[in-house]
């Protein structure tokens, strides 16, 4: 079971030399698409108990677009170990506003993490 997000990383959201994006920008939107597989995988929003690792691969820039994935990787009676991948899909050319569709991806960043669904909070088995 997995869940994709996209989306457009604004210019503001750039606080570096070089339009570079932070690495807690990741682990927010992480959180985001763990929390939607989730409500798919248990009806239930879950508790974030934190990440076993984390790999910060390539920067993320404003005026990228991304996606990011979140894979469960394997499931106890109520924890949750949950795959976390984020992609650069198109990047920002220069100042003027161009930009590309990317041939392959770039990874940005990886981690795996755990949730953990409240005892009694299951409302559903996937």
């Amino acid at each position: 079971m997995k869940v994709v997000h996209q989306r457009y990383v604004a210019h503001s959201d750039a606080h570096y030399a070089g339009n570079l994006v932070d690495g807690a920008y990741s682990l927010r939107l992480f959180g985001d698409a763990g929390t939607h597989l989730a409500i798919i995988g248990d009806g239930h929003e879950s508790l974030f108990a934190g990440y076993s690792s984390v790999e910060f691969l390539a920067p993320v820039r404003g005026g990228d677009v991304i996606e990011v994935e979140a894979r469960l990787a394997a499931k106890g009676s109520r924890s949750r170990t949950v795959d976390f991948e984020l992609r650069v899909i198109c990047r920002s050319l220069d100042e003027t506003g161009r930009a590309a569709v990317l041939a392959e991806p770039i990874v940005a960043t990886r981690a795996r993490g755990t949730g953990v669904v409240p005892a009694g909070a299951i409302t559903h088995e996937s």
